[in-house]
């Protein structure tokens, strides 16, 4: 049961509730994720999510990782196995020398800015990493640490289980966020 009155929270998990609650918030929210997570980039949208992914795992914020996991796995054909490969030990998972990189930068943003090292984003440039995905990794791990807590800091309720976050992954990766309802599959 979330802190605060959701409308419709039995229907709203995670983020969608709290955004149900306040809509005047919602806009500039999926905005955000809309450029980090959708907008032309030099990582693919599989990446970006997965980094969302990976963070809110970090985070332990049940609701973003399985969400955005979801979409990582839509985007890159992924049955799930790859994420589970980056959560256990992304250094040891099936992706490249720079995803590896960037999920380290990620990883130290999620503990506080000041953990990433000068060593790590060398790595991640040796790896291949341009600045502008350096900067984007950085962005995206800053903000979905924003978006764990605040979802997890207001109780949100999350389903269990990874079928419960298919059709999400999914919606992600054919609608994006920008234009986001969060009562849109209630009010039909």
């Amino acid at each position: 049961m979330a802190y605060i009155v959701l409308p419709e929270e039995d229907n709203l998990p995670g983020i969608r509730g709290l955004m149900a609650f306040r809509p005047e918030t919602s806009a500039p929210l999926n905005a955000l994720a809309e450029v980090l997570l959708r907008d032309d980039n030099i990582l693919s949208r599989g990446e970006r999510e997965m980094i969302a992914a990976y963070v809110s795992y970090l985070n332990d914020c049940l609701f973003c990782q399985s969400v955005h996991g979801a979409a990582s796995e839509c985007y890159l054909g992924d049955d799930g196995s790859l994420i589970r490969q980056v959560k256990e030990d992304f250094r040891r998972a099936s992706v490249s020398d720079k995803m590896k990189s960037l999920l380290s930068i990620a990883g130290s943003v999620q503990k506080g800015g000041k953990h990433v090292t000068s060593e790590q984003i060398d790595a991640a440039r040796e790896a291949g990493a341009q600045d502008i995905e350096i900067h984007d990794t950085v962005l995206i791990a800053a903000s979905f640490c924003m978006f764990n807590r605040y979802v997890d800091g207001l109780g949100t309720w999350a389903p269990v289980g990874h079928d419960k976050y298919v059709s999400s992954g999914i919606r992600i990766r054919d609608e994006g966020y920008a234009g986001f309802d969060p009562l849109k599959s209630i009010r039909k």
